[in-house]
């Protein structure tokens, strides 16, 4: 990718010379505690984090959404098991995370309250920078408030590289970078993509959902230099991975710069929990790894992993980053414990990998990963099925336009290391009437790419 470091180095040569060049100074706080205490096995603390209860009034709300109403609503208990969040490894109640948090906030309050550029970056913030650093094996990491500015802050940064080579003037449409993203990747990536041909700094191609032969008729046929990548690695709605090894041959063809959003594999997938590219091998071959800590990681936050030339380039131009303030530090302390009980107790994600494996020995449905589809159709149906989980004692949230297009609304279900066989086989039975039956025909079909495309396609 000598091509790509080329670019940044110039992009960065731009700033230095005009004094544009940004970087964090750690505000020093005493290093954090001895490491936490691990378990060998699930603790009563995991409950917590998938048993859940509702106040009386919100349980009628949502019974009579859709204008369905019942007598029988005041016999239904208030305790509900989750099965619609994205604390896959069930750690956001783990003991060692609350403690983490708790001694930070008693000695240190929230923290310097300021960007990170500003005040709001700490020894802390640069303990967990290192640390995902060397779990996703990249030379460097930002540490972001979310993970929707972590992406709009990477494609801000890459749009950057256009104009900061334009010189005082608009790059022309040669002179510009073509970004060719998954159909169904999310919404943060979308709307950094739409600002960057707002401001004529790239040109976007939308391929359909994983077609690679799509991809690469679409990247043989543009005659653009700067040529960028970017997909979800498993992605959110359907639960599928993109074909990482295909993106990689793709890559080493063209010479594009491959950038992956690994906010729901990251600590799910491959033996340490480096997310989607150690499962398929190919961490090497990534060339900016951007994730989430509000999902597997059960804290909050979002990060990019990178080189540190790449780091230096967003941190002095991903608006995103620069203008928030930066992650408080009891989150930060909390999210630096989850990456430590991670990697201690394994346990947990062979155990989400177990019930993904039982959920589909049990309903016959090709699953892949434990985000779970199930396509019902309309908004109406969809609110139908939420509404008979709800009843049968679970919290499983329909799913409807504009997070998916219309007459695909589907129920989607996660499970997590703090769910319980009991957990899932309850969940199993209450999903009956939208599971195959036993000639294995199935109501509702999942696939919907192609109409997924013709939305996504707009941008």
């Amino acid at each position: 990718m000598a091509q790509w470091d080329a670019l940044v180095d110039a992009a960065l040569g731009g700033l230095a010379s005009r004094s544009l060049l940004r970087a964090t100074r750690p505000i020093a706080l005493a290093p954090p505690p001895a490491p936490p205490e691990t378990f060998p096995g699930p603790g009563t603390w995991d409950r917590a984090a998938v048993e859940i209860r509702l106040d009386r009034e919100t349980l009628r709300q949502w019974l009579a959404e859709g204008g369905e109403a019942s007598d029988k609503e005041e016999e239904l208990g208030e305790k509900l098991i989750l099965f619609s969040g994205n604390d896959y490894m069930g750690l956001s109640s783990h003991p060692a995370i609350r403690e983490a948090a708790a001694k930070a906030a008693q000695e240190y309050g929230m923290g310097p309250r300021g960007s990170a550029l500003i005040c709001g970056y700490t020894t802390y913030h640069k303990l967990v920078e290192e640390s995902l650093a060397e779990l996703k094996k990249k030379e460097d990491c930002l540490l972001c408030p979310t993970g929707f500015s972590a992406n709009m802050a990477v494609m801000t940064a890459l749009g950057s590289i256009s104009s900061l080579l334009a010189v005082g003037r608009k790059p022309t449409k040669d002179e510009r970078i073509a970004i060719f993203s998954d159909a169904l990747n999310h919404a943060s990536i979308i709307d950094g993509i739409r600002l960057l041909e707002r401001q004529q700094e790239a040109v976007a191609f939308v391929y359909k959902h994983c077609d690679m032969t799509h991809l690469d008729f679409l990247l043989s046929n543009c005659s653009t230099e700067k040529k960028v990548v970017v997909t979800d690695s498993l992605f959110s709605m359907d639960g599928d991975f993109a074909p990482l090894p295909e993106l990689v041959e793709l890559r080493r063809k063209y010479g594009f710069l491959l950038v992956i959003d690994d906010a729901h594999g990251t600590l799910v997938c491959g033996e340490n929990g480096g997310g989607a590219p150690e499962l398929f091998e190919c961490e090497n071959d990534i060339d900016i790894s951007v994730g989430t800590l509000s999902k597997a990681a059960g804290c909050q936050g979002g990060f990019v992993a990178c080189s540190t030339r790449w780091k230096r380039l967003i941190q002095s131009r991903g608006r995103s980053f620069i203008f928030s303030t930066a992650l408080p530090v009891p989150v930060v302390a909390s999210v630096h414990a989850a990456l430590y009980v991670s990697r201690k107790e394994e346990w947990r994600r062979s155990l989400i990998w177990r019930h993904v494996q039982y959920f589909a020995s049990l309903t016959k449905l090709n699953i892949t990963s434990p985000i779970i589809s199930i396509v019902v159709g309309s908004e109406e149906a969809a609110l139908a099925a939420g509404r008979h989980m709800l009843r049968s004692g679970f919290h499983v949230t329909p799913i409807r336009p504009p997070t998916v297009p219309p007459n695909s609304c589907r129920l989607r279900i996660t499970l997590s290391a703090s769910h319980s066989s009991d957990d899932i086989k309850r969940l199993v039975d209450s999903l009956a009437p939208w599971l195959p039956n036993k000639h294995g025909e199935q109501k509702f079909s999942k696939g919907h790419a192609e109409q997924s495309y013709a939305v996504s396609s707009k941008l």
